[in-house]
């Protein structure tokens, strides 16, 4: 693999919410042990947690930059890999500018329905919060490799969330926070379904024109929030 050097840029704060975003991901039951991975955009690239690191013992230095030709920094002298499921993050931040965080989970709920290639419907207002009128499950493809980049980026037109097939999901946003955030909601939507799936009962969908409504409120929800 070749290295660049990218004069070790300087993002120790971001590096360590990186890290801190990997804790939180296992600390919230919405992933576990070394599975998943976060990223972050940075003018050079990206940065992005390495495969087969626990989380409970990654540190920032063990992050590994990729630049937008996804190519890997040298600033860790090689010892660490990106995640195996780098391209998808690259691909992601190539086509979607308004994407600065990647959280990857294999939560169980939502990773439930994706064994079962079940895209996420209207069931429930909040469904909205991923952008759409729905969360969509993309086709399966082999971890790590272009084609299940290809049909990630296919289920997230329109959304910041989608499940994928016999794997997982990917939740985007404009910061680390958002980002989670919106992977602990897809989860627990998808916990709710999934419940509401075992009733047996019809499950009614909100038609397109009152996700439209909510779409429209979510632009500006929480806009007066002090952080």
């Amino acid at each position: 693999m070749t290295f660049l050097n990218f004069q070790h840029e300087p993002n120790q704060k971001l590096r360590a919410e990186i890290v801190n975003t990997a804790l939180k991901m296992n600390a919230r039951g919405i992933n576990h042990n070394k599975a998943g991975n976060v990223s972050a955009r940075i003018a050079s690239g990206f940065i992005i947690t390495p495969t087969g690191v626990a989380y409970e013992i990654l540190t920032t230095d063990q992050l590994v930059a990729m630049s937008h030709d996804g190519v890997t920094d040298d600033t860790n002298n090689g010892k660490n890999l990106p995640s195996s499921e780098w391209r998808f993050h690259h691909d992601i931040y190539a086509a979607r500018p308004d994407v600065s965080a990647i959280v990857h989970t294999h939560s169980i709920y939502a990773t439930t329905l994706a064994v079962l290639g079940q895209t996420i419907p209207a069931f429930h207002y909040m469904v909205a919060a991923a952008g759409g009128e729905n969360i969509r499950c993309a086709a399966y493809a082999t971890f790590g490799t272009q084609a299940l980049s290809d049909l990630a980026l296919v289920a997230l037109t329109g959304r910041n969330a989608c499940l994928l097939a016999q794997h997982g999901v990917i939740a985007c946003g404009a910061t680390l926070d958002s980002a989670l955030s919106l992977a602990v909601e897809v989860e627990v939507l998808a916990k709710m379904y999934v419940e509401a799936l075992k009733t047996g009962l019809p499950i009614p969908i909100l038609d397109a024109s009152e996700m439209a409504v909510v779409i429209e409120k979510f632009r500006t929800y929480g806009a007066n929030a002090k952080h």
